[in-house]
């Protein structure tokens, strides 16, 4: 492996700017945020925030799959909430992905997310 590797899959949504789905560098996976588009499409999956909140995990997903990691590799995240009264149901699936020991995390509220999305997830994940 290089230095720097990007890793791109077709699996997951295409960057919507100038920006790697996510980078591989001294042993860590740091993937872009992302939000509930559907991939081939570039279309939010709904406007319901637990829908994009499926729809964002099974995004990571393939991009962790991509180099050849899980959720068990994910050592930090990091979730934006366009309104924090989604936290419980955005927590909810979350939870759904990890299993103890859990990610360090952080939960921030965002004045708005591309393509109006409601929730927006970042990861960082240990390669072994």
């Amino acid at each position: 492996m290089s230095r720097i590797q990007a890793i791109q899959t077709d699996s997951a949504p295409a960057a919507i700017g100038p920006y790697s789905q996510a980078i591989a560098a001294a042993g860590f996976l740091f993937s872009a945020g992302q939000i509930g588009l559907v991939p081939g499409t570039g279309e939010i999956v709904g406007p319901d925030v637990e829908s994009q909140a499926h729809q964002v995990f099974a995004n990571l997903e393939a991009v962790l799959s991509e180099a050849g990691l899980g959720f068990r590799d994910v050592v930090k995240t990091t979730v934006y909430l366009v309104d924090m009264a989604d936290f419980g149901a955005v927590n909810a699936i979350y939870g759904d992905h990890f299993a103890e020991p859990y990610p360090a995390r952080s939960t921030v509220a965002a004045a708005g997310l591309p393509k109006g999305a409601r929730v927006e997830v970042d990861v960082i994940a240990r390669i072994s």
